[in-house]
């Protein structure tokens, strides 16, 4: 098999080294920045880690909505890299103005802005799959996305990371480190952009029609019914909505988790920092794994061990535990993301990626509004965030059981 990657394979593998710098910001600074401010306007430990994750909830819940018919509109012949340009450009300007709010509640604004236009471009991201490679490199492919997403982006977050919290030894306030962090962040998500956008083109397409919205609806809602008798898609989307919406949820929810059990914040980071150094050779691995063994078998171990995963967080409680927990997700967050983006862009009509991920991403990053509002509402109604996560074993359970129906249906 020819594993060597081309210009347009890297080019876009260079996008997800870009994004994943914002959400390792999201899931690491963020959150205790978020802190910082949620303590000067009074808010207690519980509602600061519950308004975070109903901040979560709304820009995944508006993206759940938007997602497939924007995904549709972007299947129509030279709109999927203009719309991929818009999106992204929503998220990198936000993520810069993120740095003007000085009150708790501006902030999350401006954040659920920021989140919607990030998740938004990774809908028509993952969609360019089917047009810059091929079937078979396609698993490979997308390892490498996530593991150079994972290490690439530990470097403007070092930076960032220096000045979070040695900023004071240089008399930098934590405002204006968190400013300078925006705008670091920033600027890498756009440059990182620019050559995917100036290499790739719309090879699989469908033709524009004079009522662009109306088409799309149509070849929408004609896409969502033919997806029921398609049982392989359709009990996998329902697999995907359980078992992504845990590990979303963990990698979004993982600082303000360990945070709310009042562990120490520079210990928090330098965790989830290993965590993407982990990732990186593990997803590669992955990668390398899915040329020796079917994907399926790959994807269910990993289903396997979020689950543990998950039950574990019900008895964390020492900065040792949440190390021991953020090495083991490093171990399995790159391969279940990268080998579900494949297995997908593999069962579905390349002409219609578009709208079939802007569908998946329903049932993925649109629907992990329920993952952070269990963890919200469970935390606040029992009083403990480790029943809050542990319950997330249920869903990783779900998400087993329909994967493994979809898997034992053949093409």
């Amino acid at each position: 098999m020819k594993t060597k990657l081309t210009s347009l394979e890297k080019s876009w593998i260079l996008y997800d080294i870009g994004n994943s710098a914002f959400i390792l910001l999201v899931s690491t600074i963020l959150p205790i920045y978020f802190n910082y401010l949620a303590d000067l306007g009074g808010l207690s430990d519980v509602e600061y880690l519950a308004y975070w994750g109903y901040a979560m909830s709304i820009s995944t819940l508006v993206v759940a909505v938007i997602g497939p018919v924007f995904g549709t509109i972007a299947d129509i012949k030279n709109y999927k890299k203009k719309l991929f340009a818009f999106s992204m450009l929503i998220g990198v300007i936000s993520c810069a103005l993120l740095g003007i709010a000085s009150t708790w509640l501006l902030f999350l604004v401006i954040f659920v802005i920021a989140k919607i236009g990030y998740s938004v471009s990774l809908i028509f991201y993952d969609a360019m799959l089917t047009d810059i490679t091929t079937d078979e490199k396609m698993d490979a492919v997308s390892s490498q996305g996530y593991a150079w997403g994972y290490i690439g982006s530990c470097v403007p977050f070092a930076l960032c990371l220096v000045l979070v919290l040695g900023g004071s030894s240089f008399g930098i306030s934590m405002t204006a480190a968190m400013t300078a962090t925006f705008f670091i962040i920033s600027g890498w998500w756009l440059v990182m952009s620019l050559p995917i956008l100036k290499q790739y083109r719309q090879i699989h397409y469908v033709e524009k029609h004079n009522h662009i919205l109306s088409q799309s609806l149509g070849r929408l809602w004609e896409t969502l019914k033919s997806t029921k008798n398609d049982k392989r898609i359709f009990y996998f989307l329902i697999a995907f909505f359980f078992y992504i919406d845990g590990v979303y949820t963990i990698i979004e929810m993982a600082t303000a988790y360990g945070q709310a059990l009042g562990l120490d914040s520079n210990g928090l980071l330098i965790a989830l920092l290993m965590t993407q150094v982990v990732a990186f050779p593990c997803s590669l691995t992955f990668g390398r794994l899915s040329k020796k063994y079917d994907n399926k078998t790959l994807i269910t171990i990993c289903i396997i061990a979020y689950t543990g995963i998950a039950l574990f967080a019900l008895v964390m409680s020492t900065q040792l535990h949440f190390w021991i927990l953020a090495f083991v997700v490093g171990m399995f967050q790159g391969g279940i993301q990268a080998l579900s983006r494949s297995y997908f862009a593999k069962i579905i009509p390349a002409d219609k990626s578009g709208e079939y991920f802007g569908i998946m991403d329903i049932c993925g990053k649109g629907a992990s509004f329920l993952g952070t509002t269990i963890i919200s509402v469970a935390s606040q109604l029992f009083n403990s965030v480790n029943v809050g996560v542990g319950m997330l074993a249920v869903i990783f359970v779900l998400g087993l059981y329909f994967f493994r129906k979809s898997a034992s249906i053949h093409a």
